[in-house]
């Protein structure tokens, strides 16, 4: 029976199937999970992209070189590197919290030419133009702008007045301000270029000495409608007085040349007068008088006081037609005489002293 169970036992012994080496399998299974890790570090780390609004920068041992043009590059993993840059315009704030739009006073506050303090806010916009300088010439290029930039405000700030900040000289203000950064810019040589630099808001720091601003701007402004309104009645009312002055000018010229017309015929007359009392003196004083007679007679009366207090009023239309008659009668045998004569009312006197002058 021992002899049966130590053949048994000696049995199960060669029949004891054999237990598989550990080491070597864990080895092999590590291996091949390496090679598959490397080759896809390899496989993700061998190729990159490119936007269009972006460029590259690829180091390979330390060395830069930029890579402009967009879409798949391939790289040597491990040993180069890319750093990508976004080439599109891109700003910061100055004077003001872009996000909460609170005042950042040690920005914002500046001293005019009229030292009068005022608060500025601008924006700043720029563009990465070289990323190679952009990324190894300085650590903190838009630092080194924006310091740049609020320089040049302040710069140019001071040598303008509060007035013109506030509403005329923004334009050229701005102007000046970008041109100078540019300038400093291009001394610096960062990589990035200047794209525009704009005034956002301009006031004064205080709501006092705001609402003192806004009353002289409002009285300004009523300065500039009065002279406005000013300007337009004048225009309206020159032309209609320019019109008066042309027709008082014609108005007298008229009333001149009637009185010379009339002078002329004065003249006329007399010369005429006297050429016909020089022919005949006696007859042209005669016809003078009776002339002169019919003129004055018509407005008389006659009164008769015979000397015992009784006074008699006598119209003299009777004796004025009378002598009418008679002074045609005469004037007529006169004319038949005469071979010409004028018609005229003057007195004896100025016949004489025409002719005295003529001599």
């Amino acid at each position: 029976m021992e002899d049966f169970n130590m053949n048994m036992d000696n049995m199960r012994k060669r029949w004891k199937p054999k237990k598989p080496k550990v080491g070597k399998g864990m080895k092999r299974a590590a291996a091949v999970i390496l090679v598959l890790a490397v080759a896809g570090v390899f496989a993700t780390d061998c190729t990159y992209q490119i936007q269009e609004q972006e460029q590259a920068v690829l180091t390979t041992f330390g060395v830069p070189k930029a890579v402009t043009e967009t879409g798949l590059h391939f790289k040597i993993p491990l040993i180069q590197k890319v750093q990508k840059v976004n080439t599109t315009i891109q700003g910061f704030p100055i004077g003001y919290q872009q996000d909460s739009n609170e005042v950042v006073t040690n920005e914002g506050i500046m001293i005019t030419s009229d030292y009068n303090f005022i608060d500025v806010d601008f924006f700043v916009e720029y563009r990465i133009t070289e990323p190679v300088k952009f990324l190894y010439t300085s650590q903190e290029p838009v630092e080194i702008l924006k310091s740049i930039a609020q320089s040049c405000i302040r710069t140019v700030i001071a040598s303008y007045s509060v007035d013109d900040v506030l509403t005329t000289g923004k334009s050229e203000i701005q102007a000046k301000i970008r041109e100078m950064i540019m300038e400093k810019m291009e001394e610096q040589d960062v990589g990035i270029q200047l794209v525009n630099i704009t005034i956002q808001d301009s006031e004064p720091p205080t709501q006092e000495v705001m609402r003192a601003f806004k009353a002289v701007e409002t009285a300004k402004q009523g300065k500039e409608t009065a002279v406005n309104n000013a300007n337009k009645y004048r225009n309206e009312q020159l032309p209609e007085a320019e019109a008066q002055a042309d027709q008082i000018i014609q108005d007298a010229e008229a009333a001149k040349q009637v009185r010379i017309n009339e002078a002329e015929a004065e003249v006329a007359r007399f010369n005429a007068m006297y050429e016909e009392y020089v022919k005949n003196p006696e007859v042209t004083k005669l016809r003078m008088f009776y002339e002169t007679m019919e003129d004055v007679l018509p407005d008389m009366k006659l009164i008769i006081d015979n000397g015992d207090g009784t006074q008699k009023v006598l119209p003299l239309d009777s004796f004025v037609s009378g002598s009418k008659d008679s002074a045609a009668g005469t004037e007529s045998s006169q004319e038949s005489a005469d071979s010409a004569g004028t018609e005229g009312k003057a007195s004896a006197s100025e016949a004489e002293n025409v002719k005295g002058g003529e001599q």
